[in-house]
């Protein structure tokens, strides 16, 4: 069974991405297995000097959770199975060790299409998993 890997959070352009899968699905002879990843920033600062590692821990659980709701709404509402993850870390780097570690075979990442010199500045996440990966990545626009 094919493993693709889709990395969603709350952002406009992840909730297209879900969509855009849901288009593309019956392109493969079967379902794939959908494995969503949110990817938590790392708490910096003095906050980790006044919070303990449990509640640091909750506290991204429940934001990556948060994040991850519309997704697993959307991918419900077609019908379509999925597993969720949650990690903390640098995006591109965490996007491309889960793909790895889940031997997935193919990552989708979602990015809009917002003209010549904006698109440059944009999807830096995008661009540096592109160049980290081995896995194929599938660019939804």
């Amino acid at each position: 069974m094919l493993k693709f890997l889709l990395p969603v959070n709350e952002s406009e352009t992840s909730k297209q991405g879900v969509i855009g899968l849901t288009k593309l699905i019956n392109w493969y002879k079967e379902v794939p297995e959908i494995h969503l990843l949110n990817v938590q920033p790392p708490l910096r600062g003095n906050a980790l000097m006044f919070i303990d590692k449990e509640n640091i821990e909750q506290y991204h659980q429940e934001e990556g959770a948060r994040e991850l709701q519309s997704a697993c709404d959307d991918l419900d509402r077609f019908g379509i199975a999925w597993q969720s993850y949650i990690m903390v870390g640098n995006p591109a780097e965490s996007i491309v060790h889960y793909a790895e570690e889940k031997q997935c075979d193919q990552i989708i990442l979602c990015s809009i299409d917002s003209g010549t010199v904006k698109g440059l500045l944009l999807g830096s996440v995008a661009s540096r998993v592109i160049q980290l990966s081995t896995i194929p990545v599938l660019l939804i626009k």
